[in-house]
Parts: structure tokens; sequence; C-alpha cells
């Protein structure tokens, strides 16, 4: 049995760790003027504005390549498959609950395939996918590519295949001629491109000479809080909108005439 598959003795990443915290509170701050806009306390749109389009995409990259990353270490440090199904569940869950929360808040916009959702078919594609090796950075390539592919195409020459890939049933791959109305949108391509390039990016620092050590390195005191935060992105996630909403909520009580 390798020992570094329990988790008690496994080493942590704290860089990685650290770097995943990042996305987490940048992610945070992005929700929170989110929900200041929301509520109408901040007027900002959201929804095409450079400025917060932008922000959404880096957040979710640096997000998803940490992922990537983090399955790479898991893998390298012998995690069971027991294990990965056991923490799968937990992601497929709460994805479930941010549809449940979503309905009820946004029933015309309710997340059905958000980063969550995306996650969990992600998390799956990369497990049996990460013996590919160097050939994940072009299949992240091509996964990047696609839904541009897809949108040239299903606004021009295969126009009439357009209503199939844009319902519900077939937009979570993310081969759309145009995007849904929805609060939270993370389909398969490009997403799964980003995953991927972690992944790889993962498997080339450990295997190279002193990559491990590189990953492994001690962060100052100053920026542990941000490593330990990192361990905890599931429910971080899951705690940090609810908690939020009720702030500006509160706000809102009490600034709005």
């Amino acid at each position: 049995m390798n020992p570094l598959s329990n988790p008690s003795t496994a080493p942590r990443y704290e860089a990685v760790d650290a770097l995943r915290a990042l996305a987490m509170v940048w992610m945070a701050a992005f929700h929170f003027c989110f929900d200041l806009a929301h509520f109408g306390l901040w007027p900002q749109d959201f929804r095409t504005d450079p400025v917060w389009t932008t922000q959404r995409t880096l957040i979710l990259s640096l997000f998803l390549f940490c992922a990537g990353l983090g399955q790479a270490i898991a893998l390298h440090q012998g995690q069971s498959l027991e294990r990965f199904a056991r923490r799968w569940l937990q992601i497929a869950g709460c994805a479930l609950l941010v549809s449940l929360g979503s309905f009820f808040m946004f029933p015309r916009s309710f997340i059905y395939f958000g980063v969550l959702h995306g996650m969990a078919v992600m998390l799956l594609i990369a497990r049996f996918t990460a013996g590919w090796g160097a050939w994940l950075w072009l299949c992240g390539l091509v996964a990047l590519a696609l839904p541009v592919a897809a949108t040239h195409l299903l606004t021009g020459a295969f126009s009439e295949l357009a209503p199939a890939f844009n319902a519900r049933t077939l937009n979570w791959l993310g081969l759309v001629g145009r995007k849904p109305f929805t609060e939270d949108y993370v389909p398969l391509f490009p997403w799964l491109g980003v995953l991927w390039w972690g992944l790889a990016a993962g498997q080339w620092a450990l295997h190279r000479p002193g990559g491990p050590q590189l990953l492994q390195v001690r962060l100052p005191t100053a920026l542990q809080p941000m490593a330990v935060l990192g361990r905890w992105s599931l429910s971080f996630y899951m705690v940090h909108q609810p908690v939020l909403i009720a702030v500006v909520m509160a706000l809102a009580w009490m600034f709005k005439p």
C-alpha cells in the first residue's frame, strides 16, 4: 500500500492550496458585488460588462486549473478510487443543492449546469484520462477551440441543428449557438480544457527533478491562512453565498429608501 494514499500521511501542497484560496476569495468578492447589484444597491451589468465577464472567466479558469493540479497530486499520491468516489459524491450532491436553492431564488434562470455540475463531469473525465500524459495539452487546446467552432457552425452552415444544441438537454456540452439564460453556466467545453491543462501541468511538475519539492514549498507565515482556506474549497463555496446574501439583504434593509 502506498503510504501517500493515506490522507493523514500525504504531504500538503501549500502553494496549490493557497492558489485555490486566491480563486475562492476573488470569487467571494465577485459574488458580493453581484449580490449588491441584484438587490439594487449598486447597479451593474454582470452579463455583458467586460469588467465583470472577464473577471468571471479568470476566476473560473484559476479554480479549474487548480482542480486539475489537485487531480494530478491526488493520483501521484495514490488516491484510491473509493476515496475519489466519496469526494465526487460530495460535489455532485452539492451541485443538486445549488440547483434547488437557485430555483427558489431565480426560478426563470436557475442553475442547472454551473461550476459544481461541470466539476462533477470534468473530474470523472480527468480521472480516466490522466494516463494520456502529454496528449492532455493538445486535448485541452481542442476543448478550448470547440465552442468557437460550434458557434460558427450553428449560426451558419448548420443552423438547423442549433435548436437541438441550444436546448437544455445538450447545452451543457457548451457547443451552442447562443448562451442560455441561467445564473451560472460552466459547460463541459471549453472548461474541460482548462482542467486538462491543470492536470497536465501538475503531472509535468511532479515528474520533473525537484518538481514535487517546488510544489511543496513552505509558504510564509502570512500566507498560511490562505493555504488552510484552500483545503476547504467545497465547504466555502456552499456557505459563502448564503452568508453574503444575508449581509447584503441586511444592508438593503438598512440603506434603501
